[in-house]
């Protein structure tokens, strides 16, 4: 991979740091050091790396939600952002091709008649998701007759469950896995609803920073850097992006 040009280092730090927004509301992608609070995870890897290239500091400007991070857009608040792709996101940010793919499944009550994921779709069912979220988006173009009732995090959609405003949990599998233990008379749905792909991206209009950040991913895929960071980070629930 060449260096990166002038012109790619004011696509992709413009300030003269590279501003990286991490969600810290996907464990899978990312988290807090236990002891420093640093962030950590495979996203803040890829951040320290890619800082590191273009010979530049880092700076993380945390978020607690993807549709947050989304947000942060209107105030250009960060440079690159780790998020999964969609179609309505694809409109304000270039994203590189997936680096890894996640399942976004369904849980129910045990005594729920709804034995697959084809079941949900049904007249007065009730979905809860996190507002913004890949599978918010991917949801609202693909239901049909169930409705979505949106919650800030995944602490707020559990409490629509246990509120009885909701009867089906939309989510990405590590975490639903994490809720159906913690929380009694829940069964995860067999199968997937969706592969929910997640890429670097850079506001649309940086060409160059675009073109840089693509073959920055394409090479650390190619390598051994995101097959070590997943073994480093312990990444369980998710698998490389081929």
């Amino acid at each position: 991979m060449n260096a990166a040009s002038a012109t790619v280092i004011a696509d992709l730090a413009p300030t003269g740091e590279l501003r990286a927004a991490i969600n810290f509301g996907n464990p899978v992608l990312a988290a807090k050091d236990s002891t420093t609070g640093a962030p950590a995870g495979i996203s803040a890897d890829l951040a320290r790396e890619l800082a590191r290239r273009l010979g530049v500091a880092i700076a993380f400007v945390p978020y607690d939600a993807a549709g947050r991070v989304v947000e942060g857009l209107k105030s250009a608040a960060w440079d690159v952002c780790f998020l999964a792709i969609d179609p309505l996101r694809a409109a304000d940010i270039s994203f590189t091709p997936p680096y890894v793919v996640i399942e976004g499944v369904y849980l129910v009550a045990d005594a729920s008649p709804v034995r697959s994921i084809a079941d949900v779709d049904r007249k007065d069912a009730r979905v809860g998701v996190i507002v913004g979220s890949a599978y918010d988006l991917y949801l609202s173009r693909e239901l049909v007759h169930a409705k979505i009732v949106r919650a800030a995090s995944a602490e707020t959609v559990i409490d629509l469950w246990h509120a009885h405003e909701i009867d089906t949990i939309a989510g990405v599998k590590p975490q639903l896995e994490a809720d159906a233990r913690r929380v009694p008379g829940l069964r995860m749905l067999p199968g997937r609803f969706m592969a929910i792909n997640q890429a670097m991206g850079t506001p649309r209009g940086r060409d160059a920073g675009a073109a840089y950040l693509h073959a920055f991913i394409v090479e650390m895929k190619a390598s051994d850097f995101i097959k070590e960071a997943f073994v480093r980070n312990r990444i369980e629930g998710a698998s490389m992006a081929p």
